[in-house]
């Protein structure tokens, strides 16, 4: 059975904003291998956009090797993108859902495979809702926001966790790695 993990990076204040960390070579490893060791990665339109940001680096590399390499994991791995206005990925590597979130994650855990990873905001509030996570990895970066997009709102009732584990890079960075509580 596959394990649905939610990956995302947020500020220490609890923010999700792409644009305020600075991600160095040690997290983009970090997420090149996370994405290599999975089968597929679902996202929610605003957030697949933003990711589209990494498309053009494959033919035409940075010459970092991290960023080039995250690049390229992001680029191989199978998309789902869950949207009701986007009529095309642009992608080669992503579609367009065709069933709706619960149904389709319910589906792919299971699926024999590899994890499957959800990368956005929303659809890990959805999930969260849902009780269809198995592990949240938020990578907190070393900023205070001050304001944003808070990771969760919309929260239908109290959701517990417990720790698994937390990984500290030399950037200030840390990963804390939670499973829901049964």
């Amino acid at each position: 059975m596959r394990k649905i993990i939610a990956g995302i990076n947020i500020t220490i204040d609890g923010f999700c904003d792409h644009t305020l960390g600075i991600p160095d070579e040690e997290i983009h490893q970090y997420y090149a291998d996370l994405l290599d060791e999975s089968d597929l990665v679902l996202y929610g339109r605003i957030t697949y956009e933003l990711m589209k940001y990494w498309q053009p680096m494959v033919n035409n590399p940075s010459g970092d090797k991290s960023t080039d390499e995250f690049a390229t994991s992001i680029d191989k791995i199978p998309k789902v993108v869950f949207s009701n206005t986007l009529k095309d990925t642009g992608w080669e590597t992503a579609t367009l859902a065709t069933e709706s979130l619960e149904d389709t994650v319910r589906k792919l855990k299971k699926e024999p495979g590899r994890n499957v990873l959800i990368g956005s905001r929303s659809l890990i509030v959805q999930l969260t809702n849902l009780n269809l996570l198995d592990e949240l990895q938020l990578c907190i970066h070393p900023v205070v926001a001050g304001k944003g997009l808070p990771l969760f709102d919309q929260i239908n009732e109290v959701t517990m966790f417990e720790l698994l584990k937390t990984r500290t890079f030399s950037g200030g960075f840390v990963i804390l790695y939670y499973r829901r509580k049964q």
